[in-house]
């Protein structure tokens, strides 16, 4: 089973945006997926932190700034 999580920030109007996305497709799909705040860890904030919204699946990147959802379905298909 796949996982994705998405490395946001608070106050990040992209970050809520990509959040719905993952969760509307996550829900269709039945995959699990979680947000992880940057700023709460100073390793995620250097990694992650001028590119949030960043989209992981399984840990490993899948893209940032915006979700493309026909990219994920496929990911996660």
């Amino acid at each position: 089973m796949h996982r994705v999580t998405v490395m946001t920030r608070r106050g990040c109007s992209a970050c809520e945006r990509a959040e719905r996305d993952v969760e509307r497709i996550c829900a269709e799909l039945g995959v699990p997926w979680s947000a992880v705040d940057v700023d709460a860890d100073q390793e995620h904030r250097a990694e992650y932190g001028d590119r949030v919204p960043v989209i992981l699946v399984d840990d490993a990147e899948h893209g940032y700034w915006a979700v493309e959802e026909d990219r994920l379905r496929g990911a996660l298909a």
